[in-house]
């Protein structure tokens, strides 16, 4: 059982709408840039979203050592431990049961207001150990709010509507799924109309977003460096301006189609992005990573160029 801070204001309520992944800047060098780190929490803060996420697939995780990880997510928590507005999610993806109840029961004591969790799926483990798995950490963290990772693409692993709603049953504190498909939507709105209810998040950088918007999703889960786009997206939807919200997602699209063919493509994308924005000092992913050719590249230019008045307000004469 967790031992977090009763005081801390729950976070259930903030688990809705854009909630951005946080990238990891490095050095050109390839060693880790912490004070970068807090220049894209601070950014990503500033567009209003209400809860954020580290690490994940776009924080290239995979290539952090633990002491890394630690540090930044203990950097994170510092940055939104004033802002009760803010809820951080810090994301457990370790493999072994024991280090994940560890990593979760420490992140929570250190504030981090809900957890988000990648279930094990290295050599394929058997479905009794993966929910074994996912029982424990629901239950070390109780009563603080889970949302559950569902990405079988990248990970193998097969959940059903009724089994997320038994293990709902059985652990009031899973609150969520983030969906990682291609095709979220029949599931999210299985989750959202069942007993008990479970919010969906979007995630496969929204690019199904529209259909998640039409069956009344929680939220989507990107990558962070446009996430202004996302949230004028949702801010149109939630208005009323549905039509305007639908033309903005087609815009982006064809640029999402091609990127989300891969995960390490879509992470160097997005990297370069932020670095051509000013948000973080060097593009660089570390290695074994995805390089972008020149026609690539060119791409992440249109782009920039095609929503410039969204990601550019100030210099576009507006500010909102």
């Amino acid at each position: 059982m967790s031992t977090a801070d009763p005081d801390r204001p729950g976070a259930e309520n903030l688990l809705r709408g854009v909630m951005p992944v946080l990238e990891v800047p490095f050095t050109a060098d390839g060693d880790l840039d912490p004070e970068g780190f807090d220049r894209v929490v601070r950014h990503v803060l500033d567009t209003g979203v209400s809860a954020v996420m580290f690490p994940g697939f776009a924080s290239e995780f995979h290539k952090l050592s633990d002491a890394e990880r630690e540090l930044l997510s203990r950097r994170l928590l510092d940055l939104t431990g004033a802002r009760p507005d803010v809820a951080a999610v810090v994301s457990i993806p370790d493999h072994a049961t024991r280090l994940a109840v560890r990593r979760a029961t420490e992140a929570v004591d250190a504030g981090a207001d809900a957890i988000n969790l990648l279930p094990p799926h290295f050599l394929g483990p058997p479905a009794t150990e993966v929910r074994r798995h996912v029982t424990a950490v629901l239950t070390a963290v109780a009563p603080v709010p889970v949302i559950l990772q569902y990405a079988p693409a990248q990970t193998g692993s097969s959940f059903t509507a009724d089994g997320l709603r038994r293990l709902a049953e059985e652990h009031p504190n899973l609150v969520a799924v983030k969906i990682e498909t291609a095709l979220p939507g029949r599931l999210a709105e299985d989750l959202a109309n069942g007993t008990p209810a479970l919010r969906a998040f979007v995630g496969y950088a929204g690019l199904q977003l529209a259909d998640g918007l039409r069956r009344d999703i929680a939220g989507v889960q990107p990558g962070c460096s446009f996430t202004e786009v996302y949230q004028r997206i949702w801010q149109l939807w939630h208005d009323g301006a549905r039509d305007d919200a639908l033309r903005l997602h087609a815009r982006l699209i064809p640029y999402l189609a091609y990127w989300m063919q891969e995960v390490e493509l879509i992470i160097a994308v997005e990297k370069l992005i932020s670095f051509r924005r000013g948000l973080i000092d060097s593009p660089y992913c570390r290695h074994p990573a995805r390089g972008l050719d020149p026609q690539e590249s060119a791409g992440v230019d249109r782009f920039l160029a095609e929503f410039d008045e969204i990601l550019n307000p100030v210099r576009n004469g507006s500010t909102t």
